[in-house]
């Protein structure tokens, strides 16, 4: 039985009736699966009965005309035609593409008909995690840009979501910035005494690059700094005090930074390394006691079979130093403990480079014969390839430095305000409305280049590809949204309804077809971790959309009213869609562009 409120795609109710059908024919098959595809040739093409005429040693075609018999007579079916060798290409009827739509459109809990996942758990995605002290450049985007929509899926599709931001906030550079702070007090303290985040980020770097040439110029000052981190972790009070006005400065810029991508980040589910640091005794304790890490060489190892280095020897997974120190190896698994025993997830989803994925190999393992993760918990990595450059290489300044991320969304919003003022005059936007649409066109742009781009491929920035308002970017959709709020509001008196007894022309059919997918889209998305799916989705719904203005009038004086009306209604839930599609890739939609 579906959801409350959720509404079945015709593929699913076309799916059972044909497994039905196929049960009814050859009741010895058992369940069969009518393997139901979208068809070029029909509305949808069935192609198991040949697999299971084989299987039965059976004539397919006649198979197929006793399974065609068995169908039940109603509104879902208009036409089935026999192919081949037993395939059934099937058409379906206006009046059901129709109603099923005027369904969606009517899910008072305004989630157009897609249901809730009856399996949902608990995931704790780990994403955006920028390190204290140091700028946030373009390497951090994807990590930030794919969680975000992850967690946005996840949440709408049922999963109980638990964000975690795992921030650089521990380590030896700390000795050195501490130290340089008791020694130039006020080093902190904000140039001109603004409080935004570019002064915050401003201000953190004068301070490393100066700490830096200080700790490499004198080795007074080095020894003093290596002192400090032996002071910060074994906690005392007035290192840790400063250390967190590091990271406090760095929270600071962090939010600025987040805010310009529109995206939100709560200070409760930043646990950065150092949130750990109780727990990485016990987690070496466990591991070695239980067997699964072994001293070597002093240090305390895991090892696998399958990792070697060139030498043809095993290379280990270090979670303890010979010198007693924690690898980060230590803080991951120690951070996997607490995501299942203390948030008690079943899923723990990595938004991580894909350079790591070694790394991450060696935890999950060593986690799994821990314990720790099981057949009831599973780890993901959710790796992400690298941004390049227009030339292919890895994306970075003339002078060979990484961009920054703030420079990089500011020239993006600045390129879609240029593109959003050439078209305000005919629209009548205000300044207001230029520049905030310029920031959500530009952000937007930068987002969909990200997600539309399987995460695990490289992808080249191009800003002025992004901003076009032609081929796959963002720009098109919004305009494709914006446009029908224009017909939305030059409809008069005409309200939109649904008409289910009309005969749909074909781009209506195509697009009331495309419509009807949106639920199993995010199913997949959600059950694969591949957001670009949802991309592709929308870029095709906007498609379809373009085709069916060009073979469709929708306030032409020429149409019956009821023609008027159902077109309205097609075009109000494509809006809708488009709308919903876009929030969850974390994308706005303005009205007007």
């Amino acid at each position: 039985m579906p959801e409350p409120g959720s509404v079945p795609s015709l593929a699913s109710t076309l799916q059972r009736q044909l497994a039905d059908a196929l049960t009814a024919a050859l009741p010895e098959a058992g369940a069969a699966d009518p393997l139901l595809r979208r068809s070029d040739r029909a509305d949808f093409q069935a192609n198991g009965i040949l697999a299971l005429a084989k299987k039965l040693k059976g004539n397919p075609r006649q198979l197929a005309a006793q399974v065609t018999a068995a169908l039940p007579a109603g509104e879902l079916i208009e036409d089935i035609e026999v192919s081949g060798p037993g395939f059934l290409n099937i058409t379906l009827t206006d009046r059901a593409i129709t109603g099923t739509l005027a369904a969606r459109s009517a899910d008072a809990s305004g989630r157009l008909g897609v249901p809730v996942a009856a399996d949902a758990g608990r995931t704790v995605i780990d994403y955006a995690q920028p390190n204290v002290a140091k700028e946030m450049h373009v390497g951090h985007l994807r990590s930030a840009v794919i969680g975000d929509a992850m967690v946005r899926i996840l949440e709408f599709t049922g999963e109980d979501v638990v964000r975690r931001h795992h921030i650089g906030d521990w380590g030896t550079q700390f000795g050195m910035l501490i130290q340089y702070l008791i020694e130039h007090p006020g080093a902190l303290e904000h140039e001109g005494g603004a409080s935004d985040g570019q002064a915050a980020m401003s201000t953190l770097n004068r301070v490393y690059k100066a700490s830096r040439a200080l700790f490499d110029s004198d080795e007074e000052f080095k020894a003093r700094s290596r002192d400090r981190v032996v002071a910060l972790q074994a906690g005392d009070p007035r290192t840790l005090e400063l250390w967190q006005g590091f990271v406090d400065e760095s929270k600071i810029y962090f939010h600025s930074v987040f805010d310009k991508l529109d995206m939100e980040v709560r200070d409760p589910d930043i646990v950065g390394e150092s949130g750990y640091n109780d727990m990485l005794t016990e987690t070496c304790r466990i591991l070695e006691e239980t067997g699964v890490a072994v001293r070597s060489e002093g240090a305390l190892c895991v090892f696998f079979d399958d990792v070697k280095g060139p030498d043809g020897n095993k290379v280990p997974l270090i979670v303890q130093k010979s010198n007693g120190g924690f690898g980060y190896a230590a803080t991951d698994l120690s951070a996997i403990r607490d995501r299942v025993q203390d948030l008690k997830a079943d899923t723990l989803l990595y938004v991580v480079d894909a350079r790591q994925s070694l790394h991450f190999k060696m935890v999950f393992e060593t986690a799994r014969r821990a314990g720790w993760l099981n057949e009831d918990v599973k780890a993901v990595q959710l790796a992400f390839g690298t941004v390049l450059g227009k030339d292919g290489k890895p994306f970075k300044t003339r002078e060979g430095e990484t961009v920054r991320l703030e420079d990089l969304l500011d020239e993006a919003v600045e390129r879609a305000t240029a593109v959003v003022r050439e078209k305000a005059a005919k629209v009548g936007l205000s300044e207001e409305e230029i520049t905030e649409n310029g920031r959500y066109v530009g952000v937007g742009a930068v987002k969909y280049a990200d997600l539309s781009t399987s995460a695990v491929r490289d992808y080249k920035f191009d800003l002025d590809q992004m901003v076009s308002l032609n081929g796959d970017t963002s720009v098109y959709l919004q305009y494709a949204y914006a446009r029908i709020q224009s017909i939305l509001r030059k409809a008069g008196d005409a309200v939109p309804a649904a008409h289910p007894e009309l005969a749909l022309a074909p781009a209506e059919r195509a697009l009331g077809l495309h419509l009807d997918q949106f639920g199993e889209v995010l199913a997949e998305v959600a059950a694969g971790y591949e957001p670009h799916k949802l991309a592709a989705y929308l870029y095709q719904l906007a498609s379809h959309l373009t085709t069916f203005y060009d073979q469709c009038q929708v306030l032409s004086p020429d149409n019956a009213p009821e023609v008027v009306e159902n077109r309205l209604f097609l075009v109000g839930l494509t809006a809708r869609t488009l709308h919903q599609g876009m929030e969850l890739l974390g994308i706005r939609t303005p009205e007007r562009l």
